[in-house]
């Protein structure tokens, strides 16, 4: 398959929305912490790790062929979201350096009522749509980049993204005992947080270039 082999055009842009929705989606949060509390519970794992994966693939391919539609049209609207994306990028980029300087941590209380499969899905699904956060970064940040990328390559970019997504969620949710300890030392997070903040200082200015040199 041509997405795979790294020779390809495809396999860049599927890189660059792995790595930018790993930079989005890595952080300490109320849905990460969800996914690990039922990790930690071994409860309907499956389940929130397959609903979280699908719930951003979905979100994110809107986004990247709303936003393909949307901008179409509009070169100039394309510049404007790509210049203000790479800000955004630069932004985020040094808050996760500033991050890396401070001591966190991801805890997850494994409580003691169990739940059933309904309520879980729920409660994935409350932490995952309500959260505005998802519509700015996945809808609107993801998919305005994925949207500026040559129309052949653009499954692949959100294919990227979505792999990215089903990996995290995936290694939280099963791999919960083994990473909980992991997480839950502060220095863990000071060296993921300062590898988020230089691949997304890397994005911002690889978005920069594309804005500057493209249209």
């Amino acid at each position: 398959m041509n997405l795979f082999v790294t020779s390809s055009p495809a396999w860049p842009v599927f890189a660059q929305g792995l790595a930018l929705s790993l930079g989005l989606i890595v952080a300490i949060g109320a849905q990460n912490a969800f996914v690990l509390r039922q990790g930690l519970r071994r409860e309907h794992v499956g389940a929130v790790v397959v609903f979280c994966a699908l719930a951003d693939a979905l979100l994110i391919a809107a986004g990247v062929w709303g936003m393909a539609q949307a901008l179409g049209e509009r070169p100039g609207l394309a510049r404007a979201l790509a210049l203000a994306g790479a800000a955004f990028l630069a932004v985020y980029g040094w808050q996760a350096l500033r991050r890396a300087r401070q001591a966190q941590q991801l805890i997850a209380a494994e409580g003691t009522q169990g739940l059933s499969l309904r309520a879980v899905v729920l409660q994935a699904a409350a932490f995952t749509l309500l959260n505005p956060h998802v519509y700015l970064d996945t809808v609107l940040l993801v998919g305005s980049i994925g949207a500026q990328q040559p129309p052949g390559l653009r499954s692949a970019f959100v294919a990227g993204a979505s792999v990215a997504s089903a990996l995290w969620f995936g290694l939280l949710g099963f791999g919960a005992r083994w990473l909980a300890p992991w997480f839950a030392r502060p220095r863990a997070w000071q060296v993921l947080d300062g590898l988020i903040g230089v691949t997304m200082c890397a994005l911002s200015v690889m978005l920069l270039r594309h804005a500057l040199t493209a249209f």
